[in-house]
């Protein structure tokens, strides 16, 4: 009798409650260490071509450093710069680009370059449904795992439009956004519009001086009423007289197309002698071979191209390929007015991707001369962290010495562009000294992927002490580990899951129950109950005697 009380007194000592206590204890005074996972995670830099950072010189054509950890292809920048005629044939094979993707002619003003420029484009489709399978084709990952449906102007190309037999993967030329274009003032440009795409689509040079007609009396404002149907082209022909930073866009049903990313920066540059622009600036970033007006005033030249994408628009293309289907569900079902920004982009990549090829590397005591374009149905409010830069033109007009504004903070309206001046003179205003200073759009959801932070526009302004070998910055290798993982920005794994403080930031989870304390409660709680059963059946044993 006497041990029956003892056992109910260790059963509802060790009896498990509804809920356990995690007994993890804060930071403050216990240091936690988490278990090493074994999570994949991308290489932060593939280091595919370190031969292409170096300066160099190409069929003549000099082209500057570029310490980033996925550069330009160099052989690209020079036929950029000479034309696909004026080079060899070996820099040609280096390329994808095809002979008549570019061609320049005719020193009309006897300055020492040339005048008469022909530029074709096509209509490239990134991530789209495959007739052959279910799978994505002429893929282009904007960051980790994330494939949105896109469109995208390219140069005209030559060869598979995959790297390889073996790949799904778009060569390097077919990316986003569409290449940064630049042409002389004066110049004659040609512009044909090589419509290989399933639908029809114009090309509107957004501030570009351009005339109405061309020298025929043909359509040369590239809107609605004058598409360009698939498999026919169109010339468009301009003699720009003002310089300036432009754009361009598709304006066929421009909600939809626009937004697709069938636009781009347009750049008009003073005319000068000897005068070769990169005519191509294929992903925006670093322009590695500026121009001679340039030059003059500025160490480095950066074109910063900020996009978003609504991820409902960009399925549309991925959930068929009837060309029928594709245009009733974006033209009749899709809705822009129900529409999300999901995805933002800088240069055709959301972080942690643009550390690869946005990152502005500069040295101490620079000018660096930025051209900025908001390509986002949203407003751009681009912050830039240690420094203050001076705008120097709106929508391409350059602005008077007294009414330039300096700021850290450069509101950018949609379809709008600012070129700014920045000077890393480390004097408390220009400059607050070398740093791994972080520059995005100010507009929370700008740093966001898919609702993801961090993600979005983010990019670094990184002094080159302060970047490794391959480019990528220093000192940030255990958020790298983190964000470099598609399961990062699926939302299947923790923000804070990996390192000290993943037992208490980490997955919640289910508590592994105790054991222990289980086994004791069922053995004291189950031989109470024996025992109570035992002294029962004695006692009804002697009532019966």
């Amino acid at each position: 009798m006497l041990l029956i009380p003892a056992l109910v007194a260790v059963a509802l000592y060790f009896s498990p409650t509804l809920s356990q206590k995690a007994d993890i204890t804060p930071p403050e005074t216990v240091s936690n260490r988490s278990e090493e996972t074994t999570v994949a995670v991308e290489k932060p830099c593939s280091n595919e071509h370190p031969e292409w950072r170096q300066a160099q010189v190409i069929d003549g054509v000099k082209i500057n450093e570029a310490p980033s950890c996925e550069p330009d292809n160099p052989y690209d920048i020079a036929v950029a710069v000479k034309g696909a005629n004026n080079v060899s044939m070996q820099t040609l094979m280096q390329t994808h680009l095809a002979q008549d993707a570019l061609t320049m002619t005719d020193d009309l003003d006897n300055d020492g370059d040339p005048d008469v420029i022909h530029i074709k484009l096509e209509v490239v489709e990134l991530n789209g449904a495959s007739p052959d399978g279910n799978f994505l084709i002429n893929t282009y990952d904007i960051a980790p795992g994330i494939q949105p449906g896109l469109w995208v102007f390219a140069p005209k190309s030559s060869g598979m439009a995959l790297k390889n037999f073996n790949s799904l993967v778009a060569n390097p030329l077919l990316r986003a956004p569409s290449p940064v274009i630049r042409v002389e003032q004066g110049d004659k440009v040609y512009i044909t519009l090589e419509n290989t795409h399933y639908l029809p689509h114009t090309i509107h040079l957004h501030g570009v001086d351009h005339a109405w007609e061309t020298a025929a009396g043909d359509d040369n404002d590239g809107m609605e009423e004058h598409p360009v149907f698939p498999g026919k082209s169109h010339t468009y022909e301009i003699q720009p007289r003002h310089a300036g930073t432009m754009f361009y866009h598709c304006h066929v049903q421009t909600a939809q197309h626009y937004m697709m990313g069938l636009n781009g920066m347009f750049i008009v540059e003073e005319n000068r002698p000897d005068n070769w622009v990169q005519t191509f600036n294929i992903g925006a970033g670093q322009v590695r071979h500026p121009s001679v007006e340039v030059q003059k005033s500025y160490d480095q030249e950066y074109d910063l191209y900020y996009q978003s994408v609504d991820k409902k628009l960009a399925q549309i293309i991925q959930n068929a390929n009837d060309p029928r289907l594709i245009a009733h569900r974006m033209s009749r079902e899709y809705n822009m007015t129900e529409s999300f920004e999901n995805y933002f982009m800088l240069n055709g990549h959301s972080f942690p991707y643009t550390l690869r090829d946005a990152v502005i590397a500069a040295n101490e005591n620079e000018d660096i001369k930025l051209h900025v374009a908001n390509a986002q149905r949203s407003l751009v409010a681009l912050h830039i962290h240690g420094h203050k830069a001076t705008i120097t033109a709106y929508d391409g007009v350059e602005q008077p010495a007294g009414t330039q504004l300096t700021r850290d903070v450069f509101d950018i309206a949609p379809a709008q562009r600012l070129d700014l001046r920045l000077r890393t003179q480390n004097n408390g205003l220009d400059s607050y000294g070398p740093g791994l200073w972080m520059f995005h759009d100010h507009v929370p959801t700008g740093t966001t992927t898919d609702g993801m932070e961090p993600g979005g526009n983010m990019a670094i302004l990184a002094y080159k002490p302060l970047l490794d070998e391959q480019g990528m910055p220093k000192m940030h290798q255990a958020l790298l580990d983190q964000v470099f993982n598609k399961d990062y920005y699926a939302k299947k794994q923790a923000v804070w899951g990996e390192g000290d403080f993943a037992p208490l930031l980490g997955e919640a989870g289910l508590i592994a129950p105790d054991y222990v304390q289980i086994i004791i409660f069922g053995l004291a709680a189950g031989l109470s109950i024996g025992l109570v059963i035992l002294v029962v059946l004695v006692y009804k044993r002697k009532q019966k005697r």
